[in-house]
Protein backbone atom coordinates (compact mmCIF):
# COMPACT_ATOMS: atom_id res chain seq x y z
CA UNK A 1 0.00 0.00 0.00
CA UNK A 2 1.31 3.43 -0.89
CA UNK A 3 -0.12 6.84 -0.14
CA UNK A 4 1.07 9.77 -2.20
CA UNK A 5 -0.11 13.24 -1.28
CA UNK A 6 0.23 16.75 -2.60
CA UNK A 7 0.32 19.28 0.24
CA UNK A 8 0.24 23.05 0.10
CA UNK A 9 0.10 25.07 3.34
CA UNK A 10 0.33 28.87 3.47
CA UNK A 11 -0.72 31.83 5.61
CA UNK A 12 -3.51 34.00 4.19
CA UNK A 13 -4.46 37.63 4.82
CA UNK A 14 -1.44 38.04 7.11
CA UNK A 15 0.76 40.94 5.91
CA UNK A 16 2.92 40.63 9.04
CA UNK A 17 3.61 36.93 8.45
CA UNK A 18 6.91 35.97 6.84
CA UNK A 19 5.46 33.79 4.05
CA UNK A 20 8.65 31.83 3.35
CA UNK A 21 9.39 31.26 7.03
CA UNK A 22 5.87 29.95 7.67
CA UNK A 23 6.10 27.55 4.75
CA UNK A 24 9.48 26.39 6.06
CA UNK A 25 7.84 25.79 9.44
CA UNK A 26 5.18 23.61 7.81
CA UNK A 27 7.80 21.59 5.95
CA UNK A 28 9.91 21.22 9.09
CA UNK A 29 6.89 19.82 10.96
CA UNK A 30 6.92 16.82 8.60
CA UNK A 31 10.26 15.70 10.08
CA UNK A 32 8.48 14.33 13.17
CA UNK A 33 6.60 11.73 11.12
CA UNK A 34 7.39 8.55 9.21
CA UNK A 35 6.89 10.09 5.77
CA UNK A 36 9.09 10.87 2.78
CA UNK A 37 8.69 14.31 1.28
CA UNK A 38 10.08 16.54 -1.41
CA UNK A 39 9.29 20.23 -1.74
CA UNK A 40 8.62 21.86 -5.10
CA UNK A 41 7.81 25.50 -5.92
CA UNK A 42 4.03 25.06 -5.59
CA UNK A 43 3.62 22.13 -3.20
CA UNK A 44 5.27 19.36 -1.22
CA UNK A 45 4.88 15.75 -2.31
CA UNK A 46 4.54 13.32 0.60
CA UNK A 47 4.78 9.53 0.52
CA UNK A 48 3.59 7.39 3.43
CA UNK A 49 2.64 3.79 4.19
CA UNK A 50 -0.10 4.63 6.67
CA UNK A 51 -3.11 6.96 6.35
CA UNK A 52 -3.08 7.92 10.03
CA UNK A 53 0.60 8.89 9.83
CA UNK A 54 0.01 10.92 6.67
CA UNK A 55 -2.93 12.80 8.17
CA UNK A 56 -1.05 13.44 11.42
CA UNK A 57 1.84 14.91 9.41
CA UNK A 58 -0.54 17.13 7.42
CA UNK A 59 -2.22 18.31 10.63
CA UNK A 60 1.15 19.17 12.17
CA UNK A 61 2.20 21.09 9.05
CA UNK A 62 -1.08 23.03 9.08
CA UNK A 63 -0.88 23.81 12.79
CA UNK A 64 2.75 24.94 12.57
CA UNK A 65 1.84 28.00 10.49
CA UNK A 66 1.56 30.98 12.82
CA UNK A 67 -1.08 33.15 11.16
CA UNK A 68 -4.69 34.11 11.88
CA UNK A 69 -5.78 32.39 8.65
CA UNK A 70 -4.16 29.35 7.03
CA UNK A 71 -4.92 27.68 3.69
CA UNK A 72 -4.18 23.97 3.36
CA UNK A 73 -4.71 21.99 0.17
CA UNK A 74 -4.35 18.22 0.23
CA UNK A 75 -4.71 15.70 -2.57
CA UNK A 76 -4.22 11.98 -1.83
CA UNK A 77 -3.57 9.12 -4.24
CA UNK A 78 -4.02 5.84 -2.35
CA UNK A 79 -2.77 2.60 -3.90
CA UNK A 80 -4.54 0.11 -1.63
CA UNK A 81 -3.33 -3.13 -3.19
CA UNK A 82 0.10 -2.21 -4.53
CA UNK A 83 3.22 -0.22 -3.77
CA UNK A 84 4.07 2.54 -6.18
CA UNK A 85 6.76 5.04 -5.20
CA UNK A 86 6.56 8.60 -6.48
CA UNK A 87 9.65 8.02 -8.62
CA UNK A 88 7.91 5.10 -10.33
CA UNK A 89 4.96 7.32 -11.25
CA UNK A 90 7.29 9.75 -13.00
CA UNK A 91 9.26 6.90 -14.60
CA UNK A 92 6.07 5.51 -16.15
CA UNK A 93 5.19 8.85 -17.75
CA UNK A 94 8.77 9.37 -18.95
CA UNK A 95 8.71 5.93 -20.57
CA UNK A 96 5.80 7.09 -22.71
CA UNK A 97 7.45 10.42 -23.45
CA UNK A 98 10.77 8.82 -24.31
CA UNK A 99 12.49 11.60 -22.34
CA UNK A 100 12.51 13.34 -18.98
CA UNK A 101 9.30 15.06 -17.97
CA UNK A 102 10.95 18.45 -17.60
CA UNK A 103 12.53 21.16 -19.72
CA UNK A 104 15.51 23.51 -19.47
CA UNK A 105 13.62 26.73 -20.27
Amino acid sequence: MTLTAMLSVAPLDSPAADFDAEIASAIDALEDFDVRYETHPMETTIEADDMDELLAAVKAAHESVDAPRVSTKLKIDHYREDDLAVEEKVDRVEAHLGREASSDR
